[in-house]
């Protein structure tokens, strides 16, 4: 458990709200269809479910110009890399970002896309950053 002193006196206070940059839905990995025409072309982000509450530029700064795919492998008890592998083989996938959080259950996560991209039998751009509890990019790789 963690507990976060936040100023909110010196937040920037904009009276316009950041607009969405969700191109797609379902995110959830279990909803959505491996078949999507959305992935065509597509440069997809795999999102831990914790990262977009703990990164406050998370629509700006990863899922703008993105296909969105959320899922948590310990919560949702899934291994998620047959699922990803199919995507990534049937469809015309143009790089893959996986962010997870700076935790060890978010490992199941950047393995499941890792295994998926060594089964599809395809040399695709992808990256992993990993984001603090605390909301800071701790590391790109």
């Amino acid at each position: 458990l963690q507990t976060f002193n936040r100023d909110s006196q010196s937040e920037n206070k904009s009276p316009v709200s950041a607009p969405s940059r969700l191109q797609q839905w379902p995110v959830q990995m279990k909803l959505v269809p491996t078949n999507a025409g959305y992935f065509d072309g597509a440069k997809i982000l795999v999102a831990a479910d914790c990262c977009a509450y703990a990164y406050g530029n998370f629509h700006e700064e990863f899922i703008k110009d993105h296909i969105t795919l959320v899922g948590c492998a310990m919560l949702d008890g899934v291994d998620y890399s047959e699922k990803l592998a199919e995507i990534i083989r049937n469809n015309d996938i143009k790089s893959v970002t996986v962010t997870r959080m700076q935790v060890p259950c978010c490992g199941g996560i950047e393995q499941a896309v890792k295994k998926a991209l060594q089964e599809s039998g395809k040399f695709i751009p992808w990256q992993v950053v990993t984001i603090s509890s605390d909301g800071r990019i701790v590391d790109r790789t």
